[in-house]
């Protein structure tokens, strides 16, 4: 899919860019899609727990089938769709009975293509949805339970892929994009292939204006506040945030610090820890 570069007629239209093509349906498909409320980052008590959120276009999310309990029934992708509440497109499959769902677009699964979803056998191909224990070591896949029958769960943004390392007893070993390889269970079900629309990453939105549409209000800096709002404020003109290594407003370190709670249920099934950037 391209992308396509504006023309500099105005500041904003500098460094923006945009991607085009890809999308075949306009319109949400009826009875699989749903209104967004907008919170503005405010929980069920009024109070802000994600910051910078409000505003914004009005979205209609579509339902997407992340189960595809469907089994050995094979359907055909009759349009990619535009989702406003992910970066990686939809793919609109239709089965033989005119019952229509949403499924994440992989990568290389075009209009006419065929899908089917099993849990004893199915061809390795693009799009189709097997066990774990069904599919060769080595495989890209995407959309991965965490617990059989559960609905995907890991590698659902655009360009995500999982490898399938070993199968070892009851677990299976999968590499994340992070570069953890954690285990899940052989019987939870994937997708083949890598998420699509890779090149998500790489538009600029070049003003603010285009964040504004997406829900995102304006960030100010630390350093642009005062001692009492941040620990990054005061000082006399353009000077540096005075520590040793960045923080939040709240005093804790921003970067480099491990934030995974080494009691969670799940740590147990995590064989290697993800790459950091930060070391300490």
């Amino acid at each position: 899919m391209p992308l396509i570069r504006y023309n500099p007629t105005a500041p904003g239209r500098r460094s923006g860019s945009v991607l085009r093509g890809e999308v075949t349906l306009v319109r949400p498909e009826r009875r699989l899609h749903v209104t967004a409320r907008n919170t503005a980052g405010r929980n069920a008590q009024g109070k802000i727990t994600v910051r910078h959120r409000g505003g914004g276009s009005r979205r209609v999310i579509r339902i997407v089938d992340f189960v595809r309990a469907r089994f050995d029934v094979p359907a055909k992708v009759v349009g990619i769709a535009y989702d406003p509440n992910r970066n990686a497109r939809l793919a609109l499959i239709e089965y033989p009975d005119r019952e229509r769902a949403y499924i994440i677009a992989p990568l290389g699964l075009d209009v006419g293509g065929e899908v089917v979803s099993s849990r004893e056998s199915a061809p390795i191909r693009i799009g189709n949805r097997l066990p774990l224990d069904r599919l060769p070591i080595g495989t890209i896949i995407h959309n991965v339970e965490i617990q059989p029958g559960q609905g995907g769960k890991i590698a659902r943004g655009a360009g995500a892929a999982v490898q399938l390392m070993a199968i070892d007893g009851r677990f299976a070993h999968l590499r994340l994009p992070s570069g953890e390889v954690r285990l899940v269970p052989r019987s939870a079900a994937a997708t083949i292939g890598s998420v699509g629309n890779s090149d998500a990453r790489l538009v600029r939105l070049g003003k603010a204006g285009r964040n504004r549409l997406r829900g995102i209000r304006p960030r100010v800096r630390g350093k642009a506040m005062n001692p009492v709002d941040h620990p990054h404020g005061g000082g006399e003109g353009n000077v540096s945030v005075g520590l040793t290594h960045p923080k939040t407003p709240w005093g804790k370190p921003a970067l480099g610090v491990k934030t995974r709670n080494p009691k969670k249920w799940s740590q147990p099934f995590v064989i290697e820890r993800r790459r950091t950037k930060h070391r300490r």
